[in-house]
């Protein structure tokens, strides 16, 4: 039997966590609004203002959930967790592999061509919806097409980053073209992060910002070194594993959760504001909606391309975290990323 473990996302500033038992409550002005089991949970994001006592913190390390605080815009301040678990010769062949050139591009690879190939799909599939297979987004498809075809003959990870950023560019130069609904408020016009210049990109951030949550815990959920990545390079603080594994699930999950909002007119302009400096940040209604949107998502089924067995899209990143550890123990020969249809 398969439990599809679930993130409990706190949206509303001055909320306040506090344990009952094995329970997380939430409270709002002294009233309780919300009680969880926090055996039904794998991880309790707080976005904006909150407060978390310190015996429910104690109750997350004793059941290994993974505490994360953002800001309004997605950002991630800090994160608390239990203590470190996981199976200590898996890290030593992540440790090890990392350092070996070869074997690195080869794992590195194999995340790009992920991330390649479910960004051409999310492309195709607005190619066909919006009738436009011979247009931009039919002709966006052929050039990743092309780059899918040189992403495994990367001779260092300088070219296959290189190829990387050229997929990004071809993939956001296109993708105002998968928007039908919200208007030019809504106009990517490129990719922007820090800050965000449009209601569209602060979007992106933010669905990221999630997707980097869920699959932080996944690969620790496995044993693995969040941080110790092989695409990405190694920097205090970054977690670089995290970061190479969520690249296949960009575009299918975070991209698709955003393009959903926008086209379900599920947000409009009034959801966001500018700041001095022309940064864009949601507001507190178009972070509920995005949440809403990608945790739908999450609950979706489909067939796992590799495993060939029944799943949720929200198990996903867990799957690919245990591929990723069997090929590093030398059980699979190579890594396989996620593939959408």
């Amino acid at each position: 039997m398969k439990r599809h473990l679930n993130t409990l996302f706190v949206t509303t500033d001055d909320s306040f966590l506090s344990r009952e038992g094995e329970s997380i409550v939430v409270k709002r002005q002294g009233k309780k609004v919300l009680q969880v089991p926090a055996l039904t949970l794998d991880g309790l994001v707080c976005i904006g203002r909150s407060y978390v006592s310190t015996p429910l913190l104690r109750l997350c390390g004793e059941k290994g959930l993974t505490v994360s605080l953002f800001s309004t815009s997605g950002r991630i301040i800090g994160r608390f967790e239990g203590p470190a678990t996981g199976n200590v010769l898996l890290r030593r062949d992540q440790h090890r592999l990392s350092l070996n050139p070869k074997a690195r591009l080869a794992i590195a690879a194999r995340f790009v061509f992920g991330k390649v190939a479910n960004s051409r799909t999310v492309i195709l599939r607005g190619a066909r919806d919006h009738g436009d297979p011979q247009g931009r987004l039919g002709e966006a498809a052929d050039v990743l097409g092309r780059v899918l075809r040189k992403v495994e003959h990367a001779r260092d990870l300088d070219e296959l980053r290189g190829m990387e950023g050229e997929a990004g560019r071809v993939y956001f130069r296109v993708f105002d073209s998968l928007l039908t609904r919200g208007g030019r408020e809504f106009e990517v016009r490129g990719r922007s992060r820090r800050p965000p210049r449009n209601p569209t990109n602060a979007m992106l951030s933010f669905s990221y910002g999630i997707l980097r949550h869920d699959v932080r815990s996944a690969c620790e959920g496995v044993g693995l070194d969040p941080q110790i990545g092989f695409l990405h390079a190694d920097r205090p603080g970054r977690e670089s594993l995290a970061l190479d594994v969520m690249e296949e699930f960009r575009a299918p999950l975070a991209d698709r959760a955003v393009l959903t909002a926008i086209n379900r007119q599920q947000v409009s302009s009034a959801d966001f504001h500018v700041r001095p400096g022309g940064s864009v940040h949601m507001k507190e209604a178009a972070r509920k909606t995005l949440i809403v949107t990608y945790q739908k998502r999450k609950q979706e089924h489909l067939k796992h391309p590799f495993l060939g067995e029944q799943t949720t899209v929200g198990l996903l990143p867990h799957l690919q975290a245990r591929l990723l550890a069997r090929h590093l123990r030398g059980d699979l020969d190579g890594y396989p990323p996620f593939l959408t249809r």
